[in-house]
């Protein structure tokens, strides 16, 4: 049973570390302006570090610091996705569709923290 939560933990961390790969890849084809050079600074400052912040929020000292940890991974993720549909609106990359499967897993990985802050807050008033 511990394996399986275990395996759980590091699919996660699989799917973070391939969306910041992802997020990597996609932000080296930005243009090579003013602007597709800041762009790419911020998405790829944003969307490579909640893989990292989760594997610190597996080893966060109390409940507390895992909430604020995985809040912070969040936190990444939802600015990631606003990066990602500037650069649709901007049309900056072409075509746009390239980047639906990338919005999609932002929307999914968002949803998953979501729930995760939720449950990690309703288990700190039940020990409470």
């Amino acid at each position: 049973m511990m394996e399986e939560k275990e395996d759980k933990n590091y699919d996660l961390e699989d799917r973070l570390i391939d969306f910041a790969v992802r997020i990597i890849r996609m932000a080296e084809s930005l243009p090579k302006t003013k602007v597709g050079n800041h762009i790419a600074g911020q998405l790829t400052r944003c969307g490579t570090s909640p893989a990292p912040n989760y594997g610190e929020a597996q080893s966060a000292e109390s409940r507390a610091d895992f909430i604020h940890k995985i809040e912070v991974c969040l936190k990444e993720l939802r600015e990631t996705r606003v990066w990602l549909l500037i650069i649709v609106r901007a049309k900056l990359i072409k075509p746009v569709s390239k980047l639906d499967s990338l919005i999609q897993e932002s929307n999914e990985l968002i949803s998953i923290f979501v729930t995760s802050i939720r449950t990690a807050k309703r288990g700190n008033k039940k020990s409470s």
